[in-house]
């Protein structure tokens, strides 16, 4: 994959019994979170699972498609993956519609937006299609699973981390996101605005704005290099998605910037390896097949009626391992990782 901005654009441990009980009306799980169509008939066989991503066109969306198509060829099921071509909540909304005339079993969603779908999706559930959210939640209430890669406070906690280390945890920074309702980037943002008042640890450390990429690559070159006039005192920039960082890099890079500037972000690995290489970005990553695997898995044994999203059980994921429900029926993929110069071959995207 290139490094460019323009390729960029471009057995379980505690399984629910199978049961009436388990495909009849129920009040919300233990957790709070909605049953997410829990009311449907089990399916006793392969499943459909409709896929609707943030933006389509992402290679890290593309990722879990794959990773989705690749489990579900294992058994016979089928993936249907539909996407909006803007990073918006009501953008999504027609894609679940029309998985809902397609009749899937599933809507596996990774929201734009905390609400926009809502409304969608309780139809979706009332035509009795279960709904999971990864990636980037929706309301608990329009979901029964949600999918995440890593605990929330966790992932900003390591941007944050990472970004001091470059600067000696002091002067200037600026946060470079998606779209001012990005789910799990303001959850980021927050836990990283948290940290900056109430750790001393970063008390020489100040977030001058916060701006946004729209999830377009040639929107976040600019945007950082505004950063960079705009603040001449700027020591640094934390990119939490994954087309912006590249971008950033790539920008900050040919304007001679980058290395005044350091870089931390969330983003494909692959896409800024070179960087990585000099010390002058620093990536927080995962797994993303793994991601992809887990969400898809997870969707097809609700849809089967194997699982429930209640707090405190567990289900195995052929070549995962056990994963325990959390609160709101959350469940994590595992622990992010800051990428460096002496790790980055361990991470092929």
């Amino acid at each position: 994959m290139s490094r460019r901005i323009n390729a960029v654009v471009i057995g379980a441990a505690s399984l629910l019994t199978l049961s009436l009980a388990a495909c009849a009306p129920s009040s919300s799980d233990a957790g709070g979170s909605a049953s997410g169509g829990a009311s449907a008939g089990c399916k006793t066989g392969p499943v459909t699972v409709g896929i609707i991503p943030k933006l389509g066109t992402d290679p890290y969306m593309v990722t879990v498609r794959k990773a989705a198509e690749a489990a579900a060829a294992k058994d016979g099921s089928k993936v249907i993956y539909t996407s909006p071509s803007d990073a918006t909540g009501a953008a999504q909304i027609p894609f679940v519609n029309q998985l809902i005339s397609q009749n899937v079993d599933v809507i596996m969603i990774s929201g734009s937006d905390l609400n926009s779908t809502s409304a969608a999706l309780a139809k979706a559930k009332e035509a009795g299609i279960k709904v999971v959210s990864w990636d980037s939640d929706v309301a608990p209430e329009s979901r029964a699973f949600f999918l995440n890669q890593a605990d929330t406070s966790k992932i900003g906690d390591q941007m944050l981390s990472s970004l001091a280390n470059m600067i000696n945890n002091q002067g200037e920074f600026a946060i470079l996101s998606s779209t001012q309702t990005a789910v799990n980037q303001n959850a980021w943002i927050a836990s990283i605005k948290d940290k900056l008042a109430n750790d001393s640890k970063y008390s020489k450390m100040k977030l001058v704005t916060v701006a946004y990429g729209e999830e377009k690559a040639d929107v976040n070159a600019q945007k950082a290099k505004e950063l960079v006039q705009a603040y001449p005192n700027l020591k640094g920039i934390i990119v939490p998605a994954g087309i912006g960082l590249p971008a950033a890099a790539e920008a900050l890079s040919q304007s001679g910037d980058l290395g005044k500037i350091k870089i931390s972000g969330l983003g494909p690995v692959t896409l800024v390896s070179q960087y990585i290489q000099t010390g002058n970005v620093q990536d927080v990553w995962w797994n993303v097949e793994n991601l992809g695997t887990l969400a898809f898995t997870t969707a097809e044994m609700y849809a089967q009626c194997k699982i429930e999203p209640t707090v405190g059980s567990s289900y195995d994921v052929p070549g995962l391992g056990s994963f325990k429900v959390g609160d709101k029926g959350t469940v994590l993929l595992g622990q992010p990782t800051i990428v460096t110069p002496e790790n980055v071959k361990n991470f092929p995207f």
